[in-house]
């Protein structure tokens, strides 16, 4: 049996009693094949790698290390999230990484979506190398590996390693929810008592909000980008339901607004809100005229920088779900 391929006849996990047994299942695994040898993560805090942090704790205790890298791109609160849940509730042995200055160094002027792309996720690479190098003996790497993700690289994201380590730092993998889909990978941290905010994160672009400043990246504007989305997050959650993803974008560009009387140039805050099944087509939510001016007038008021808030209510296609 092909170990990356889905049984036919294996049970969605959608209840807790399932997600119980398949957390017992794969401590099993995990112990039988990394036996008493160290593991390494790199742990985002999205729900995928955050639910492979918490099972292999449960695990192996002590024996894995987890490094979270704050690239300076996460959501507000998100590097403070992963810190307090995982050092200080779940006592992981967590290397914590301040690589902002790094990062916003190697983006300065660079406009391109593609080549921010790049530089965001070779920077990384860097990043999660060097600290790899400093620790002995570790001889696995745990990856948040779902079944979506071997489907859409027809298995090769599950036969290698993180992209591009360095030859001397290649490990065999650990890859406990690799046969899962994203709602069942949802229901086993539920299982597994990882708080909500962080089960039911709302899909994040790897780059982080480095594609939501969108053009060159600043240092302002990518703060002006970080505290409205947080806004928009608060607001637009307390819709029942709450559309599949919400978020702010802010492009490149200044507008004359005023202020205390005089004229000046800001930004405008875009805000977008989307329902998907499969996020290859995507609509746009409709959001209540009183919600929308509550963002607006709390943006405008909380934001500095920013003199105008729009909507964006573009589907997908012709828009794609991010800006860039």
């Amino acid at each position: 049996m092909d170990p990356n391929k889905r049984p036919e006849n294996m049970e969605r996990i959608t209840t807790p009693e399932l997600a119980e047994a398949f957390i017992e299942e794969q401590l099993a695994a995990i112990k039988e094949q990394v036996g008493d040898k160290k593991v390494l993560l790199a742990l985002s805090g999205g729900v995928d790698s955050s639910v492979v942090a918490a099972l292999l704790i449960r695990a192996i205790g002590d024996r894995l290390t987890c490094v979270h890298v704050n690239h300076g791109l996460l959501r507000k609160g998100e590097p403070e999230q992963v810190i307090k849940v995982f050092r200080e509730e779940l006592g992981a042995n967590l290397i914590y990484v301040d690589a902002v200055d790094r990062f916003l160094d190697k983006l300065a002027g660079v406009d391109d979506p593609e080549t921010k792309r790049k530089i965001i996720g070779a920077e990384f690479i860097d990043v999660f190398a060097e600290e790899a190098s400093k620790l002995d003996g570790i001889s696995f790497l745990g990856q948040g590996t779902i079944y979506p993700d071997i489907l859409e690289s027809d298995g090769v994201k599950a036969h290698h390693n993180v992209g591009g380590l360095p030859e001397d730092l290649q490990f065999e993998l650990v890859e406990p929810v690799k046969l899962l889909y994203k709602d069942e990978v949802r229901v086993v941290g539920k299982a597994l008592g990882l708080p909500d905010s962080m089960v039911y994160r709302q899909p994040f672009p790897g780059p982080g909000l480095g594609v939501r400043c969108v053009g060159a990246i600043t240092r302002d504007r990518l703060e002006a980008v970080r505290e409205a989305d947080a806004i928009v997050r608060e607001e637009i959650g307390k819709m029942n339901p709450a559309p599949w993803q919400y978020f702010v974008s802010i492009p490149d560009v200044k507008s004359t607004g005023i202020k205390d009387g005089k004229r000046y140039m800001g930004w405008a805050a875009v805000i977008r809100a989307i329902n998907t099944v499969d996020a290859v087509t995507a609509q746009s939510v409709e959001i209540p005229w009183d919600m929308l001016c509550k963002i607006r007038d709390r943006i405008i008021a909380e934001v500095p920088g920013i003199n105008r808030v729009l909507w964006d209510i573009s589907d997908k296609p012709i828009a794609t779900i991010e800006w860039e």
